[in-house]
């Protein structure tokens, strides 16, 4: 019977590529550390680290994509990316914007005392985008319109598998539809955003913005809720 397989002896590439690509070398790299196996949760934010969120949408990964949007200028968002390039589908980004302003337009007179933020569907045909429409007279969100937000998509995708699999941006570093707190007048930490989401129901995928590829100091993790040790270490213990 052969012997079992050594960490030693296991490659991850073939002929030299371990001794050509260095990790030290890479700009863009994170330090992924595995998900405690022990733990029980009921369902889990998967974290898609290093992947290419608008190559999979246009390959097909998903159905459903959760974005912002805003009444004034979408041209740098994700939304504008797909519109462009799905060639099935009828939106432009001016199109997805003018859409906005008239919807805000429309509760203003017709249901001002709604609480926002609405959730609006854009149909590129290829994929449905669920967007959170950034509330009016402000440039920015808060981590409560994303908790009320998704809280609203999550009745929006239940029972619904034909909206399933679906994923999201981090709300992260964005340009026009930044995410700020009120306290800080900062952007929150990636774990905020994620527990907002998760305690509102959510389950699908969520994807970090690019900028956060460049944390490779830093342990992360592929999954939320994080091991109930990260807590534990926080409090002093181990």
């Amino acid at each position: 019977m052969a012997d079992h397989t050594t960490e030693q002896d296991m490659k991850l590439y073939d002929d030299e590529g371990e001794l050509l690509l260095p990790s030290e070398l890479a700009a863009d790299k994170v330090s992924l550390l595995p998900q405690d196996p022990a733990a029980e949760v009921e369902g889990r934010v998967r974290i898609l680290w290093g992947q290419n969120m608008l190559r999979d949408m246009l390959e097909g990964r998903y159905r459903s994509v959760i974005c912002s949007v805003n009444d004034e200028d979408n041209s740098h968002g994700m939304v504008a990316q797909l519109v462009e390039l799905i060639t099935t589908s009828q939106w432009t980004s001016r199109s997805v914007t003018s859409y906005a302003k008239m919807f805000h337009d429309s509760v203003t007179i017709h249901a001002a005392m709604d609480r926002e933020p609405y959730v609006l569907k854009y149909d590129l045909d290829s994929i449905l985008v669920l967007a959170l429409l950034r509330p009016k007279g402000r440039d920015h969100f808060t981590p409560d319109d994303i908790s009320r937000g998704f809280q609203t998509i999550v009745k929006m995708l239940r029972g619904r598998r034909e909206r399933l699999p679906v994923a999201s941006v981090a709300f992260l570093g964005a340009r026009s539809n930044r995410l700020l707190d009120p306290k800080t007048n900062e952007e929150p930490s990636f774990e905020s955003v994620l527990r907002v989401m998760y305690d509102a129901g959510y389950r699908g995928d969520v994807y970090p913005a690019p900028q956060m590829w460049r944390f490779g100091n830093v342990g992360v993790f592929p999954s939320y809720p994080f091991p109930a040790s990260l807590d534990r270490m926080r409090a002093g213990g181990f």
